[in-house]
This record gives structure tokens, C-alpha cells and sequence, in this order.
């Protein structure tokens, strides 16, 4: 680990440019993602006026694109290497491959239940994934609605927080009538 404790624009370029030099994910600070969440949140909350206020900006749009740049080629490394350090990831990177490792197993799950005739669990599947749960935030007022588990919601008012059944937040949310709201630990 070259980098110190400290983020800076150029230090995430040096950081962005070492792992795209190389085939294996690089060792780095593991409080990169919250050292990197720091300095661009303070950049957000600091106020110029004219030149200055530009510069920052583009500070902020840069760090932005070098930060989603940095994650795609990490995981994209880990997606092609059958042989990944697990030493090497990040905390946060490891979150997103749980994710990814639950749709492979429920890939598996679905394929094997179907070719084995096993179409009562399917049907079990479906109907739990129809009335699992979702917290929402609404961005419009809603009259009640009758739920995909057929119970009543509502009727709700805008900034609204409520929990109800996957499909009807789904419509909700494509419609942009409501957005899901990620609970952080």
C-alpha cells in the first residue's frame, strides 16, 4: 500500500492509473472508499463564488468519474479471473460480489427446480417474491391501494415513508411516483 491515509484529487488518479497498469486487483488502503467519500464530501460542502466555484465543480465531476472508473475495472477484473485475492478487496467490493454470488444461486435454484419438475416450489418462489416487502419514499400523493398480498395501503401523502409488497413498488417506482429507500447500516 503506497497511498497514505489521505485522499486528493491526484492521489486517486495515481491510485485510478496503478490498477489499470495491472492484471491483478492491487492492494490498497482499505479505508479507501471512506477516506475517497470524505474528500469528496467535504469538496460538496465547502461554497465559492465565481472561478473558484467552477473549479471545484470540475474537482468533484473528476474525482466522480475517476471513483466509477476505479470500481467498473475492479470488478470487471474479478468477473474475467477465475483466481481473485479476496485479500485484495475492499470491504465495500465484496458487498457487491455477495450480491452477485445470491443471483448466481438463485439462477441455479430456478434452473434446477425447473429441468427437476419441481413446479410447487416454483410456485412458492413466485408467490414470496410477489409479497416480499419494500420500503418506499413517495414522491406524489397516492390514494389506497390494494397490495400485490391483497391487504390495503394508504392512502399516502408526498415524502411518505411505507412499506409494501415488491410489485406494487415496482409500478410505483417506474412510474416515479415513489423511490425505494436503501436503509444504510
Amino acid at each position: 500500500m503506497s497511498e497514505t491515509n489521505e485522499i486528493d484529487l491526484n492521489k486517486l488518479h495515481h491510485i485510478v492509473l496503478r490498477e489499470t497498469e495491472n492484471d491483478s486487483i492491487q492492494e490498497i488502503n482499505p479505508d479507501f472508499y471512506r477516506k475517497l467519500s470524505d474528500f469528496i464530501g467535504d469538496l460538496k460542502k465547502q461554497e465559492f463564488d465565481g472561478v473558484e466555484n467552477n473549479i471545484k465543480k470540475v474537482i468533484i465531476d473528476t474525482a466522480t468519474e475517476l471513483t466509477s472508473l476505479f470500481i467498473n475495472i475492479r470488478l470487471e477484473k474479478i468477473s474475467k479471473s477465475g483466481n481473485i485475492y479476496f485479500q485484495n478487496l475492499l470491504d465495500e467490493e465484496k458487498f457487491i460480489l455477495d450480491a452477485e454470488e445470491e443471483r448466481r444461486e438463485r439462477a441455479e435454484m430456478i434452473l434446477s427446480a425447473t429441468i427437476n419438475g419441481k413446479s410447487k416450489f416454483l410456485e412458492s418462489i413466485s408467490q414470496n417474491h410477489k409479497t416480499k416487502t419494500v420500503v418506499v419514499r413517495f414522491l406524489q400523493e397516492v390514494d389506497e391501494i390494494i397490495g400485490a398480498d391483497l391487504e390495503k395501503y394508504g392512502p399516502f401523502k408526498v415524502e411518505d415513508i411505507a412499506t409494501i409488497p415488491y410489485e406494487n413498488a415496482q409500478a410505483l417506482i417506474t412510474k416515479n411516483i415513489a423511490t425505494k429507500v436503501r436503509w444504510e447500516d
